[in-house]
């Protein structure tokens, strides 16, 4: 089957992607959320350079991670999550915009579109500071 091939997304956006474990580069097993980092265009398509999302022991962070929590609410709530999420710069990827990679969440909040919400501003000086501590 082929893949299809995502519309044009943008850097700052929170998007359902089967992340591959690395370095392996094969979708995995399920999808989970991942923040678009930067767009690389590729004509007539486009890849993303995606960083992984978890909601897995959020309770600490360590550098090069930042954490989106519910408490946080219209920031929150923009984001487009389920639950309190931290995302890792160490673990990023380049990867075809495509539905290999990138499945429209259950809850479907923008549309049949991979896209589940977008970073609010107040993350980011979060977020490049823990880009910074890993890309420098």
């Amino acid at each position: 089957m082929r893949a299809l091939w995502w519309p044009r997304s943008e850097a700052g956006d929170l998007v359902w992607c089967q992340f591959p474990h690395l370095p392996h580069l094969e979708p995995g097993l399920k999808p989970r959320p991942a923040l678009i980092v930067r767009v690389i265009e590729r004509n007539p398509h486009y890849r993303v350079f995606v960083a992984y999302g978890t909601r897995q022991k959020t309770a600490s962070l360590r550098s090069g991670e930042f954490l989106i929590r519910q408490d946080d609410s219209t920031a929150y709530k923009l984001s487009g999550l389920s639950f309190d999420t931290k995302f890792n710069f160490a673990q990023t990827v380049e990867l075809n915009y495509s539905s290999q990679w990138f499945k429209v969440p259950p809850h479907a909040p923008c549309g049949q579109l991979p896209k589940i919400g977008v970073l609010h501003a107040k993350y980011a000086k979060a977020a490049d500071a823990a880009y910074q501590a890993v890309f420098g």
